[in-house]
């Protein structure tokens, strides 16, 4: 299985909202440099956020993005279906009904062991990132780089960006 690269972005995005004081809202232009991504691309992945109630967009000179819920209400798999969407990672087609032997009127998804490896290899691999939180992954983030949250946020929340 393979991600689109925009879960990465938005789980480091969301990762620095759960960071910022309650309130305060960090703008993509600022996200997109902190990490030198390309921001119009970063704005869009940011949107599906919205759009999935992870994020909560704030307009005004001061805007930008927030978080919707608490931290550690946020999945990593509330971040990676905003961002890829809700369809299952493998689809079976029932072709065990084009064989000899096949029966039509048999649902070859249910039946098939080979559909059903997939499908509870997806259920437990869905399983683990419900279990993972944007809180989670803050603090165990605090715990290993000590620096990174105050770091990260003097460039996001500066006035100047943290640039002097």
């Amino acid at each position: 299985m393979k991600l689109n690269q925009g879960v990465e972005w938005a789980l480091h995005c969301c990762v620095n909202m759960a960071w910022a004081p309650a309130g305060e809202s960090i703008s993509s232009g600022r996200l997109a440099e902190l990490y030198d991504l390309p921001p119009a691309y970063l704005n869009k992945q940011l949107q599906s956020l919205v759009r999935a109630g992870v994020l909560q967009s704030v307009s005004g000179p001061r805007g930008g993005f927030q978080l919707a819920r608490r931290p550690d209400r946020i999945s990593v798999l509330d971040v990676v279906l905003a961002i890829e969407g809700r369809d299952l990672a493998f689809r079976c087609d029932g072709i065990l009904g084009n064989c000899p032997g096949g029966d039509a009127d048999e649902d070859y998804v249910r039946s098939c062991v080979i559909s059903q490896s997939m499908r509870q290899a997806e259920l437990a691999w869905r399983t683990e990132l419900a279990r993972q939180t944007v809180a989670g992954i803050a603090q165990s983030l605090e715990r290993r780089f000590p620096d990174a949250r105050a770091s990260s946020l003097a460039q996001l929340l500066a006035p100047n960006g943290g640039r002097d």
